[in-house]
């Protein structure tokens, strides 16, 4: 495996990973999950049981009021999970800020209708990961029964009003390759997307949105474990992409942990690196990172630029 670092890369490059506008809060609000997925950069798991105090969630809140953030992005794990996250979306629905939350879908399904809909009263997007039309694919990833589960899922969200053309209620999908492989092009994958899910069972969503997986966590351990660790990083080091870097998302947000510590993006939670390489807890805070502050990085930020990149 190459032993140049991400630092030297942009280096060589002429570049620099600095911030710019701060425009979205991204909060985990736990790393418990109702799935163990391989490509899971957390090691979120059922057996996890971290999630994010009243207390912090109270301090989140308070963050998103005093800074005129354009999204607030909820994450986890399995966000819907936490027990207090239908208050949490109620306190950050008056405000101007969209909330966006991360589903797997599956809990989605265990929670229901009376959920989805109290989602859709507080007008939430939803960016939902469905990683294969294949369902042994998809399942290999998920467990069984999920792929049928995240197919009626998404047929209730269209009911709903999700997703469906004309619709403000925002659903997007992200899909990740099953495999030590990179996503195909974004464009052409989106395509398919429609035209299979539409066809088979007359599924509608707005946006699909396709990442590399991130080498850290239980996906770095099963790269290792399958001999495909180093091939990986080769891989994302040649398709390294200079015009990713000014788009990148770490440059817009700033990210909060379920235990309240901050953060440049959720990749660099899993990988302990503290916003801008400081320690700072929300508790904390005197003022939120300013534009040509430095990102934190490490190797796994190859992820982020190799193609199309993360943006």
């Amino acid at each position: 495996m190459t032993s140049v670092s991400f630092a030297e890369t942009l280096s060589n490059n002429g570049l620099s990973l600095e911030r710019g506008r701060l425009l979205i809060l991204q909060v985990n609000i736990g790393l418990m999950c109702n799935q163990t997925c391989a490509h899971c950069h957390l090691d979120a798991g059922p057996g996890r049981k971290e999630i994010m105090s009243l207390e912090t969630i109270d301090q989140v809140v308070r963050l998103a009021e005093s800074w005129d953030f354009a999204a607030v992005d909820i994450t986890g794990g399995a966000p819907e999970l936490h027990p207090d996250l239908p208050a949490c979306i109620e306190r950050l629905s008056p405000l101007k800020s969209e909330i966006m939350l991360r589903s797997n879908l599956s809990v989605l399904a265990e929670k229901g209708r009376p959920f989805m809909e109290h989602l859709k009263s507080h007008r939430v997007h939803l960016v939902a990961s469905f990683p294969s039309l294949n369902e042994s694919q998809a399942e290999s990833v998920r467990g069984r029964g999920m792929f049928k589960s995240s197919v009626d899922t998404l047929q209730k969200l269209n009911n709903l009003g999700y997703g469906m053309p004309g619709s403000d209620l925002k659903l997007d999908l992200v899909v990740n390759p099953v495999g030590a492989f990179l996503p195909p092009s974004q464009t052409s994958l989106e395509k398919q997307f429609k035209r299979t899910l539409g066809r088979k069972w007359g599924i509608h969503f707005h946006q699909l949105f396709s990442f590399a997986n991130v080498p850290l966590g239980r996906y770095k351990s099963w790269l290792k474990a399958s001999g495909n660790f180093d091939k990986y990083m080769d891989k994302l080091v040649a398709a390294f992409n200079p015009s990713a870097v000014p788009g990148l998302m770490c440059r817009s947000l700033v990210s909060v942990s379920w235990d309240g510590f901050l953060y440049d993006c959720d990749f660099n939670q899993a990988a302990g690196l503290y916003q801008g390489n400081r320690k700072v807890h929300i508790t904390g805070i005197n003022s939120l990172p300013v534009q040509g502050e430095p990102v934190a990085t490490g190797t796994h930020c190859f992820t982020c630029t190799a193609g199309a990149g993360f943006t």
